[in-house]
């Protein structure tokens, strides 16, 4: 058998790792995953044919050659290979995780230390079992700080993220209604998140908390920590002014001087990116980046995958938040979307919101409701928003309402998009 030693060693003689046949590197170390549905260790001898230097595989029938690194198990052989490899680095390490905002704030934060130092952060969403252990083996010598996005659908996700990453800091963005489906229950959830502030507790790490978020001072009460909101007593203070720009603007106060502040015009959708962004300004400065590279690292940041995105397609302005979905999350973009000032009418085009388990149907009920009170006009996409809303303004999915919309194009319209991504709303996109 192969010791993680052994493995690290041939790790480092590759260029990078890989999990898939269909994106191999040159000698780079292929991974063999198992999936429902597939066994990696059946496609180790293509991946080698393809060009890999080395491949990790759990069975010992198809080891050919010294090539083949045989291992117990691939996938803890991953993660145990990652964390020997953090450990090869005495840098800060950020874990990241919440229910709503966590790869925006990830990316936020990323944006104001990479403007300071080498910084290596998650790619995308890659946060869970097997993301979290290929970002880590990312790490080069010229990093100085690591970002890692934690996700999780279940108990016990999260102190398993931290045991591979180990987090010298820590950063919940907040815990609302997601993946109910598989916590049970809002107190799992809050059980799950918090894992991250166990751990930090434990080995002496450091939390960034939204002071405005009266369970979160509270969970992370007795922590080292730095706190940023709207309120008294932060250490990082900022605001949001009123505006009539689409996109979010941020005040924080200067921390050189007692009077003076910053306000910047970011390229968000959304008053709820505020305590992302000033997140972002608490890390920075925690780990002394100047006030004026973190202000305009955070007016530079363009959000990108339909993450809080405006977009004027000549036809209508869209506000662009189809990535995910959940009853927190949705009902902070529909209260946002209703407030947002323009001469222009407005519609919000909602998909599903997925795997909230019993509570489903309620929470969709629920979001009807609130557009109603709202008095937002609204089409609904989905079989949960088919049982909850009116015929009228119901599509059990994405190709019923483009056809819908194609029939009869909106134009110079304020468009709202948000769901799920398994209900797939970026497909209306060229329709609007």
């Amino acid at each position: 058998m192969t010791t993680i030693a052994q493995l690290h060693a041939a790790f480092l003689r590759c260029t990078t790792v890989c999990t898939d046949t269909r994106a191999l590197v040159p000698d780079s170390l292929f991974v063999a995953l198992q999936g429902p549905s597939f066994n990696a260790n059946h496609f180790a001898a293509q991946a080698l044919e393809g060009g890999c230097r080395h491949a990790v595989v759990d069975d010992p029938a198809v080891v050919q050659d010294d090539r083949y690194l045989l291992v117990p198990d691939v996938l803890q052989a991953l993660q145990d290979l990652a964390r020997h490899h953090r450990r090869q680095f005495n840098i800060p390490c950020i874990g990241i995780t919440g229910t709503n905002g966590k790869t925006t704030t990830k990316e936020l934060v990323h944006a104001v230390l990479s403007a300071d130092r080498p910084t290596l952060a998650t790619a995308g969403n890659l946060n869970n079992h097997i993301g979290v252990p290929l970002t880590l083996l990312k790490l080069k010598p010229e990093h100085r700080i690591a970002i890692i996005e934690m996700g999780a659908s279940k108990p016990g996700d999260i102190a398993e993220l931290c045991a591979i990453a180990e987090p010298t800091h820590g950063l919940i963005t907040n815990i609302g209604k997601a993946h109910l489906e598989g916590f049970g229950s809002l107190e799992g959830v809050v059980r799950t998140k918090t894992e991250l502030y166990t751990w930090l507790r434990e080995h002496d790490g450091t939390a960034f908390v939204n002071g405005d978020d009266a369970l979160l001072m509270e969970k992370s009460s007795g922590l080292q920590r730095s706190t940023y909101g709207t309120g008294t007593g932060v250490d990082t203070h900022g605001n949001i002014p009123d505006s009539e720009d689409p996109c979010m603007e941020l005040v924080f106060d200067d921390d050189r001087h007692a009077h003076g502040h910053y306000h910047i015009t970011t390229k968000l959708i959304g008053n709820y990116n505020a305590p992302n962004a000033l997140a972002a300004v608490c890390i920075g400065r925690h780990f002394g980046v100047p006030d004026e590279v973190i202000a305009k690292a955070l007016a530079d940041y363009t959000p990108a995958n339909n993450r809080s995105q405006f977009k004027d397609t000549g036809r209508n302005h869209l506000v662009l938040d189809a990535y995910n979905a959940n009853p927190t999350s949705m009902a902070a973009a529909l209260e946002n979307f209703a407030r947002m000032g323009t001469d222009r009418k407005k519609l919000a085009i909602l998909g599903d919101m997925l795997e909230l388990g019993e509570a489903s149907s309620a929470e969709h009920r629920a979001i009807v409701a609130l557009v109603d009170r709202l008095g937002l006009e609204a089409l609904f996409v989905g079989a949960e928003f088919m049982q909850a809303g009116e015929q009228g303004r119901c599509f059990a999915d994405v190709k019923a309402a483009a056809a819908a919309l194609m029939a009869a194009p909106p134009a110079g319209l304020l468009i709202l998009v948000k769901g799920s991504r398994g209900i797939h709303l970026e497909e209306v996109v060229g329709v609007l």
